[in-house]
């Protein structure tokens, strides 16, 4: 039976009443909880707000809800207290090999040398990772199924140029026939969510072709390149790739990595890929010309990519790298490089500020790979969160030769946050203490 209307009326009026006497009866902590959890008293770098300096965070449904001073800890479910502790966004790792898989002889494509994103991110601070080349065309949606749906970690991807990505060094990579700027600019553009660039490595013909192949495809899909340059035998003039072939915005990876090497004499001679001459220790005129004309240059640890010996005298000259990644891989977990908390350790050793080591390492990689919803703590943004504790004491630094650098400071993941959700807690400052219920 209905009632008639003037009931439901006079029903709903009261039931609005009740719900406002009874909402003034609570406490006014529980009113305004609206927040989730609130980060309070650290040091807040923040590159794109401009912000450097005490702020309190506050995270409500896995977004930046608001960054301000004197948040009322009264406001929100939960509160950490970082003070004393730098809050940053987390960090972008745009150069790792995560395609890990179970093929003993799929090198970083479905095999066993990729690392699984998830065991070595969070612990660094590291929220997004960028896997460099392990997929082509051919198999980039068994990455997708494997790693990019199954990882917590936000992870991106270089689709490599080979169809085949980067199934070994000799055989696959070296397949000109398999390197199609077309299909793979077009797969690139099917997979858009998760596709930020095309990326060309260990090729050794001497041949401008897989350049040109590569830059096909990002021109396609207007999306960057990223190069892994130097194998070329006889090798290719690096100043013709800056100044030619690539477009402002791809990337040079590896940028401090030669050095010198052999000849076919057995004699030691300067690689034709270094940066820094080295006889005179100078930066070579051209690589600031390729600054200026727009090629980003990319740090890539690695297990064999970074070398003081080029490293310090470029820093010394003003050539610091645009953006700094790990090129992670089994062969430089456990290395020189270990972790990309330890690699911007080594760039505040190097006289980095550390505001610019937190730029290198966020929003301009954000950039780099035009993603410009990461690498920041805008409100509103998914709340991707590092917090580093910043060590005063004495360090060692290795880089890839073995050769140690000695140094003050020490940056140390003690807390990450994924989608609003702490997924790292080194000292356990986000839990209730044993026996406090």
């Amino acid at each position: 039976m209905q009632l008639p209307n003037r009931f439901n009326r006079n029903f709903f009026n009261s039931l609005l009443t009740a719900c406002f006497v009874f909402s003034m009866a609570l406490p006014a902590s529980l009113k305004a909880q609206q927040i989730d959890l609130l980060l309070k008293g650290g040091h807040v770098i923040d590159p794109k707000n401009n912000i450097d300096g005490k702020m309190d965070v506050a995270i409500a449904d896995g977004k930046i809800f608001k960054v301000a001073a004197n948040i009322p800890a009264n406001t929100a479910k939960k509160t950490v207290n970082v003070t004393g502790l730098y809050v940053t966004p987390g960090l972008i790792d745009i150069h790792g090999h995560v395609f890990h898989g179970t093929e003993p002889d799929h090198y970083l494509s479905n095999g066993l040398t990729a690392l699984p994103p998830d065991g070595f991110t969070f612990r660094a601070g590291v929220t997004t990772v960028v896997d460099a080349g392990g997929a082509g065309w051919r198999n980039f949606a068994l990455f997708k199924k494997n790693v990019i749906d199954e990882s917590q970690t936000r992870v991106l991807a270089f689709m490599n140029i080979v169809g085949e990505g980067m199934r070994d060094l000799v055989g696959y990579e070296q397949n000109l026939a398999d390197m199609d700027g077309k299909i793979t600019g077009n797969v690139a553009i099917k997979y858009k969510p998760h596709v930020v660039g095309i990326k060309l490595a260990h090729y050794i013909g001497h041949d401008w072709a897989p350049t040109q192949k590569a830059v096909e495809a990002g021109t396609i899909a207007d999306i960057p390149v990223m190069v892994d340059f130097g194998k070329a035998n006889p090798p290719l003039p690096i100043e013709d790739l800056f100044l030619k072939y690539l477009r402002p915005g791809d990337i040079f990876t590896h940028v401090y990595r030669y050095d010198q090497e052999y000849d076919r004499s057995g004699k030691m001679v300067e690689h034709k890929q270094a940066i820094v001459d080295v006889k005179t220790k100078k930066v070579k005129p051209f690589v600031f010309e390729a600054r200026k004309r727009g090629i980003i240059f990319d740090v890539g640890h690695g297990g064999g990519s970074f070398m003081w010996s080029q490293a310090v005298p470029a820093m010394q000259q003003g050539f610091g790298p645009d953006v700094l990644s790990s090129d992670l891989h089994t062969g430089s977990m456990n290395g020189g490089f270990k972790d990309m908390a330890n690699l911007a350790s080594k760039f505040l050793t190097l006289g980095m500020p550390l505001k610019d080591v937190i730029a290198a390492s966020t929003w301009k990689p954000a950039n780099v790979i035009k993603r410009p919803e990461l690498g920041n703590l805008s409100e509103g943004m998914e709340a991707d969160i590092a917090v580093f504790n910043l060590r005063n004491g004495d360090f060692g630094f290795l880089d890839s030769s073995g050769m140690a650098l000695k140094g003050k400071q020490k940056l140390e993941a003690e807390l990450t946050i994924r989608k609003g959700r702490v997924v790292w807690d080194l000292n356990a400052i986000s839990a209730a203490a044993a026996g406090s219920n």
